[in-house]
């Protein structure tokens, strides 16, 4: 049975009565001729990596090549240690995971793109810091990412997840819609609400746009990972209990390929409009490339 969108990955959970990574697992080892086991320990493999970002990106505050990026997860650290965040713990590790990871990216250390280089914070802050919050073990970790790895393999059936395609939405909307997927199987959700977070967390994240400034993927890029982190978390948070999309995620879906393509191409990744032609966008060019 082919898994093309949402509704055939329930079904197909629902007929076998088992959960999401498993059916992924199976499909993964049937196409590629290989273990379950191998395909797990590849999974493990991408984990690794995001949490190597993680801790690279933490520990660094050198700028980019720019000189525009690079030290607000230094910044955001510190701060927390003068005053804790009003939301707590977690709170404090999602976003500078997130930043942590996103920097990493602009000074092109090794990063997961998930789906995207420019989105790449946004599943590993949420993943990883929950994880370490919870006290989930490496396995259930595993699930978890095999997991959001489906929604995001299901949303590039119908769209690609590029900004020049369908603005930001195709890239930290997808990515946000993937942590909460994941964050639902951490939290010992039900399939049904692991694609009810990705209707929630899409259907909030339609229309943002792909605009940025010197054609540079830092600003707004680099804390727009921070943003979607916590945007996943409200999903998930919301899918756990029993909070519905009147929307269903396949349609969402659609809807954000509706919307990538009435966007004008100003807004995606042209560096046209938006962000990168206000009057501090084009000074930050003109200052870097003359």
């Amino acid at each position: 049975m082919k898994i093309n969108t949402f509704e055939e990955l329930l079904t197909k959970c629902s007929i076998d009565k088992k959960k999401i990574h498993v059916i992924i697992e199976e499909k993964e080892s049937a196409q590629h001729e290989i273990s379950r086991e191998d395909v797990r320990l590849k999974t493990k493999k991408i984990l690794d990596a995001m949490k190597q970002a993680i801790s690279s990106g933490l520990g660094s505050a050198e700028l980019s090549l720019s000189r525009q990026s690079g030290d607000d997860c230094q910044k955001l650290q510190q701060r927390f240690t003068v005053r804790p965040s009003l939301f707590g713990s977690l709170f404090e590790k999602i976003t500078t995971y997130a930043l942590a990871t996103s920097e990493e990216n602009i000074r092109m250390g090794r990063i997961v793109a998930c789906p995207t280089a420019g989105s790449c914070g946004i599943v590993p802050s949420v993943l990883v810091a929950s994880s370490e919050f919870l006290g989930v073990d490496e396995q259930r970790q595993i699930d978890a990412l095999i997991t959001a790895g489906a929604i995001g393999s299901i949303v590039a059936n119908k769209t690609a997840l590029a900004g020049a395609v369908g603005g930001c939405q195709a890239e930290c909307g997808v990515a946000s819609a993937m942590a909460a997927g994941g964050l639902v199987v951490l939290l010992g959700g039900s399939n049904e609400q692991v694609v009810q977070s990705v209707s929630l967390a899409l259907k909030n994240i339609l229309g943002l746009t792909c605009d940025p400034v010197a054609g540079l993927v830092e600003i707004p890029c680099v804390k727009r990972n921070s943003f979607l982190a916590v945007h996943a978390v409200t999903a998930a948070e919301l899918a756990i209990s029993c909070v519905e999309s009147k929307i269903p995620a396949d349609e969402v879906v659609d809807a954000l390929v509706q919307t990538g393509q009435l966007m004008s191409p100003l807004l995606k990744e042209t560096s046209q409009g938006g962000l990168a032609k206000t009057k501090r966008g084009i000074e930050i060019e003109k200052g870097i490339f003359g």
